[in-house]
């Protein structure tokens, strides 16, 4: 029986900052760490295993060969990747393709994510959508600077939920710490980056042409109401639950006992126990495997868990 234990791969950002050595223990490979790429199979980063048989294989390698472990799944790729995102900084305004539309042009996945906020500075924002009611007011208000006008900013808090779906124009504001599960894809197009300027003095690329055309106008917030479910002193929280992905909180309290059937994915963002004996500590992030069907969890655990 398999639990894998995985170690993230980490990626410097313009954004990024040292939150993810202050609050995780990580060791941090760059001044300004934006992303922990905690679970992943793609191409451009993959988790390494850090335990048993498979130790030292990365998990793209074990997806490839040993599809037993993930239910023998039919993607030819692993389907989903997990992140810890440090917003030292706002992010660039973005949007992300659908499936047909990156594969299409990209050679990769669309990208359907959603956040967890795992820490909020206060007056901490996202943007979150837009205001325009055409594609063509949308390219009007793009080519003339309008961005007061037409992104819409929204408030969080440690604890939100945001789902964002492929075609939702969007962007992480400063002072935000946050878990993404998201399609396995890393294909982002630009709308605006604040006339930034990079290491070398030159404004980063924008992909306006690509950002219009996928674009879901006009904007409607989709993000589903989370179902609640509690199991004596503990409680799961369903976020989300559709083709791409569910994605669940588990707050456990002493004990807690599930059967499954299904390779998970788990992150641990709090707290201390094991899981079928094996220790879990904050920052741990993990995959059950296909071939575990009781999963024994005791202690204080805050998990996000996620499967396909």
């Amino acid at each position: 029986m398999d639990i894998l234990f995985l170690e993230p791969v980490f990626k410097e950002r313009i954004w990024g900052g040292k939150k993810l050595n202050t609050r995780f223990g990580y060791d941090l490979p760059y001044e300004k760490t934006g992303e922990c790429w905690a679970i992943s199979a793609h191409p451009n980063g993959s988790s390494i295993i850090k335990n048993g048989r498979f130790k030292g294989r990365t998990l793209r390698d074990v997806y490839e060969k040993d599809r037993e472990l993930f239910n023998h799944l039919a993607s030819p790729r692993f389907p989903l990747l997990t992140k810890i995102l440090d917003a030292n900084d706002d992010l660039s305004v973005q949007v992300h393709p659908s499936d047909d539309y990156a594969l299409t042009y990209e050679k990769d996945l669309g990208k359907t994510e959603c956040w967890v906020v795992l820490e909020a500075e206060p007056g901490a924002k996202i943007i979150y959508g837009h205001n325009a009611r055409t594609k063509e007011e949308l390219r009007q208000m793009i080519e003339s600077h309008r961005y007061n006008e037409l992104l819409i900013e929204k408030e969080v808090k440690a604890g939100d939920f945001i789902y964002v779906p492929s075609g939702t124009i969007h962007a992480l504001g400063k002072g935000l710490l946050i878990l993404e599960t998201q399609q396995s894809s890393d294909t982002t197009y630009r709308v605006y980056d604040y006339d930034r300027l990079d290491d070398q003095g030159k404004p980063r690329d924008l992909h306006i042409q690509k950002s219009i055309e996928v674009s879901t106008v006009p904007f409607v917030d989709v993000t589903p109401e989370p179902k609640i479910l509690n199991y004596k002193a503990s409680v799961i929280t369903r976020y989300v639950s559709n083709e791409f992905f569910t994605v669940e909180r588990w707050s456990v309290k002493d004990e807690l006992t599930l059967k499954s059937n299904h390779f998970k994915l788990i992150s641990v963002i709090d707290g201390v126990g094991t899981l079928n004996g094996e220790k879990l500590t904050k920052g741990d992030h993990l995959i059950i495997t296909g071939e575990v069907y009781e999963l024994q969890l005791k202690g204080s655990l805050e998990l996000i868990v996620s499967w396909t």
